[in-house]
């Protein structure tokens, strides 16, 4: 089945934030270690290094407002997956959860702003 035009947009605007976050996070002086990283829980955007801290990304893409920040889109039962994919993460990468120091950011994209905000959840 094919997805309709809207669904289309939706996905080809969210890929097109996703690559502009990670030449940002580069640029900043991050290390990628996985992009579109998927469990049976869900998906991380990207999951980066610096400074011995994991991080696992959230980007939200939005071309407007109209239903609040890109960043509200990331509500209580997506921080909940993320916090179970990254358990499973380390847990795959044999790192010990209680020894590795890890946090959760959300990168805003609205137009051709970049809002990195980090510590998010």
């Amino acid at each position: 089945m094919f997805d309709s035009p809207k669904n289309f947009y939706k996905k080809l605007l969210g890929s097109k934030g996703e690559l502009t976050a990670e030449g940002y996070l580069k640029k900043q002086g991050y290390k990628i270690l996985n992009k579109n990283y998927r469990t049976k829980s869900g998906e991380v955007d990207i999951i980066i290094s610096k400074n011995n801290v994991i991080t696992f990304v959230e980007v939200k893409t939005r071309t407007n407002c109209k239903y609040g920040t890109p960043a509200e889109a990331v509500n209580y039962d997506k921080q909940r997956r993320y916090r179970e994919i990254a358990s499973y993460y380390l847990l795959s990468k044999g790192l010990d959860e209680n020894e590795t120091e890890i946090s959760f950011a959300v990168i805003e994209i609205l137009g051709k702003e970049i809002n990195f905000i980090e510590n998010a959840f």
